[in-house]
């Protein structure tokens, strides 16, 4: 076992090569130990403080439950029990929490923040979501990925859609994984050039591919997996409208999943907008996985505590 006691994971590019695979087979046997009736308090005594300046129901729900499973206790601070930077600074919130609790989990908007959080903490941080990453969502998927296939190298896993926070993590983590990642997104929505260059660089060590494009059906074409996200994010209400019509030719619909292979999977981190990013037809059809994925975000949570506090 790679040992990883004390390690935040703020990005996926925190992670190994061997440390994101070791999460990833965690996650599975934690998921095949819940479901044979085993059950292991190995985090007895433990207790998670989480931190979210963002609603959630998939984080929120994932991250407590993995506690109860395993055998800890959650604290869960809203955006009024801290109002991160405002009524207190984000260095003396790390300082006093971390003396208190094993592990933070924080979901805020700035990615600086769960940064500065990881800084001045004692204790390992999570990042359950911030602008540029979502490194608990992306274990999930890959452990869902890992589950219909049984393997990574040569993957084709295509996003269709805004180069944000989702698809910064899908290309940092199909790089080490050995995938061919394809990322479709309009033009000035492609994405960050700093996750691209990264994750060529990444790709030398892996033979990983790489590709990002404006066209979704390039994208789409022979994927194994296709995978979306909403066209606006949390705090990008007010571009939402204007999204729509820009994003319009990007939405997976039963045209885009044809051009896959007929073993393709649908993939969404939820919540889905049906009608807009996918078709209903698409989100609840036979290829789509979105619930077996959002389950996955509950053992990968799982790995990723045991890992890190043990």
């Amino acid at each position: 076992m790679i040992l990883m006691k004390g390690k935040s994971i703020v990005s996926i590019d925190d992670l190994t090569i061997e440390e994101l695979n070791q999460l990833i087979d965690t996650s599975i046997r934690l998921k095949d130990e819940l479901y044979s009736g085993e059950r292991r308090d190995v985090l007895s005594g433990k207790t998670l403080g989480m931190i979210f300046e963002k609603p959630s129901l998939r984080t929120r729900v994932a991250f407590e439950t993995a506690m109860t499973q395993l055998g800890g206790h959650a604290i869960y601070l809203g955006p009024d029990d801290i109002k991160l930077g405002k009524r207190e600074t984000t260095e003396d919130i790390a300082r006093v929490l971390s003396s208190m609790v094993d592990v933070i989990m924080a979901r805020v908007f700035a990615h600086k923040t769960v940064e500065d959080l990881a800084k001045y903490s004692r204790v390992p941080v999570i990042n359950g979501l911030s602008d540029f990453e979502h490194p608990t969502q992306i274990v999930g998927d890959m452990v869902t990925v890992k589950e219909k296939f049984g393997y990574f190298k040569g993957i084709k896993f295509s996003f269709i859609g805004d180069g944000n926070n989702v698809a910064n993590s899908i290309a940092l983590a199909g790089a080490k994984l050995g995938m061919h990642v394809v990322i479709a997104s309009p033009k000035g929505y492609e994405l960050q050039k700093k996750v691209f260059e990264r994750s060529l660089e990444i790709s030398k060590l892996t033979q990983a591919k790489i590709e990002i494009t404006n066209d979704p059906e390039y994208a789409a074409k022979d994927a194994d997996v296709i995978y979306t996200d909403v066209w606006a994010s949390m705090g990008q209400e007010s571009e939402a409208e204007a999204r729509k019509k820009i994003f319009a030719p990007y939405q997976v619909n039963s045209r885009i999943m044809s051009l896959a292979k007929k073993t393709a999977i649908f993939m969404h981190c939820l919540p889905a907008h049906y009608g807009e990013e996918v078709t209903e037809e698409v989100g609840h059809g036979p290829q789509s996985v979105i619930f077996e994925e959002a389950e996955n975000r509950l053992h990968s949570i799982k790995a990723m505590i045991v890992h890190v506090t043990r």
